[in-house]
């Protein structure tokens, strides 16, 4: 049996197959389609990858959903992206995704996905924009989905910084920090659900507890009232 090789002696070739291969299960997941992960893993090290551990092949595809993320496109959920890729293996992996027409994303873009507008907006929010977005003033249902709407990470982020850390609920700081920020969930007064817009006029940021009090309170009716009152920016609709 032939010893298998150490990750950092990863072959450009051995990148490009494995790209290949996630490109292709990404595709299957963008459209809905089902596939098994250790199926398409023991594929690739009958083939392409044969001196490959399972285990060499999971973490190289855990990369590319690192390098993707980073890129701003979608990626396997299934893959969670990798805390450390080394820069050599970082710069194959975007050179493969590049040759296969995969180029980097707009990080304002408007998205329904919860976990790329949090890494969207945070990376917005750190650059400190002071121009107010225009935001979405009707935001869509994604297609695939009967509850998640689009919509726009510079309104999270706008509405976060302008909030400076504090709860424009009950005026507390933010109980934790997350990606490096104070956290507070933004609350949309009026749902998108009943037609509410995804603007700064229709937005506030908010402790999870106020937040929480705000959908399922006894009083959200009074506290709704409250935050109209206590934030300028807000314009009923």
């Amino acid at each position: 049996m032939s010893e298998k090789k150490k990750d950092s002696d990863w072959s450009v070739s051995e990148i490009k197959a494995a790209v290949d291969a996630y490109l292709k299960m990404l595709a299957l997941e963008l459209s809905g389609q089902k596939f098994v992960k250790t199926d398409q893993n023991l594929a690739l090290r009958e083939t392409a990858l044969p001196t490959r551990t399972k285990g060499s092949v999971e973490f190289r595809m855990q990369n590319i959903s690192t390098v993707l993320m980073k890129m701003d496109r979608e990626f396997i959920k299934g893959y969670k992206p990798a805390k450390n890729v080394g820069s050599n293996v970082e710069r194959l992996i975007r050179a493969a995704l590049t040759e296969r027409g995969i180029q980097p994303g707009d990080p304002t873009a408007p998205t329904a996905d919860e976990e790329t507008l949090e890494r969207r907006a945070a990376a917005l929010q750190k650059q400190k924009r002071k121009e107010p977005p225009e935001g979405i003033l009707k935001p869509k249902r994604a297609p695939s989905s009967s509850t998640a709407y689009v919509r726009d990470p510079e309104v999270r982020a706008w509405v976060r910084n302008d909030a400076e850390g504090r709860c424009e609920g009950c005026g507390e700081p933010a109980p934790f920090q997350k990606l490096g920020l104070p956290f507070l969930e933004v609350h949309h007064v009026k749902p998108l659900a009943e037609k509410g817009s995804d603007r700064i006029t229709n937005a506030v940021a908010l402790c999870p507890n106020c937040h929480r009090s705000c959908h399922h309170s006894d009083k959200k009716t009074e506290l709704t009232a409250l935050l109209y009152k206590q934030v300028a920016r807000l314009i009923p609709e």
